[in-house]
């Protein structure tokens, strides 16, 4: 029996890139995702059973995922809103980015984790950021994938002595579509994409989440951070207070 992967958010940029990626080493791919058109276009292109679902449905994962036995679980769905202001944010930024980005991983990963650790062996990964591990001037954003930070520390001394294996994957500045979704206005996305520099892509990123997956299972790869050559986090500000 072949081994079975599940990957979120799978529609286009890292999830579409890991779900080519873990279907050319032979998994049976389940890809997650609310487009349909995209879905359809990744299964046709790799062999993957797409799942048009929202992360979020906790009947429609249940149904999905619940009974399907995952060897490896990418939890790579997300989003970012409210990117430069918490001040800013609406409700519906917060209750979006929070239940997308921290409670929707959660539910997936109970629901898989039963199965791995009765079979003992299983691999969670986690798409984090360097901005849950670094101060940036992205507080909600910040703070969910500081929960998922936290939650894959914590998930692994958890899951001691079953056999479960559980990867963080830190991703600095990649070629995505997130900030035509996390910014709305269209001169602040312009300045925000115009980065000037040579940005990490999908596929790097995917190719990570290969390696730790494909370690042997002796090896945990517990967090890898990665990010453009041309980009780093930290230093220290002085910012005068405005009158």
């Amino acid at each position: 029996m072949g081994r079975i992967a599940v990957v979120t958010g799978a529609s286009s940029g890292i999830g579409a890139a890991t779900a080519e990626a873990l279907a050319g080493d032979g998994f049976e791919v389940h890809a997650l995702a609310r487009r349909a058109d995209r879905l359809a276009a990744l299964a046709e292109a790799t062999g993957c059973t797409p799942h048009v679902v929202d992360v979020n449905d906790r009947a429609a994962m249940e149904s999905v995922i619940g009974q399907l036995g995952a060897d490896v679980l990418v939890n790579n769905a997300g989003l970012g809103r409210a990117m430069d202001s918490l001040v800013e944010a609406t409700v519906d930024d917060i209750e979006r980015t929070v239940a997308t980005n921290v409670t929707a991983v959660l539910h997936a990963t109970r629901l898989v984790l039963p199965a791995m650790i009765e079979r003992r062996s299983g691999h969670v990964v986690n798409v984090g950021s360097m901005a849950g591990l670094y101060p940036l001037s992205a507080a909600l954003y910040g703070a969910t994938k500081g929960a998922v930070h936290r939650l894959s520390t914590n998930l692994r001394l958890e899951l001691r002595g079953t056999g479960v294996r559980v990867t963080e994957i830190c991703p600095g500045r990649v070629t995505s579509e997130f900030y035509e979704v996390a910014i709305d206005d269209p001169q602040r996305r312009a300045r925000t994409l115009d980065t000037g520099i040579e940005e990490i892509t999908a596929a790097d990123v995917a190719e990570l989440i290969r390696y730790a997956v494909a370690a042997p299972t002796r090896m945990n790869i517990n967090r890898i951070e990665v990010q453009p050559t041309e980009q780093t986090y930290g230093g220290s500000q002085f910012v005068t207070t405005e009158e």
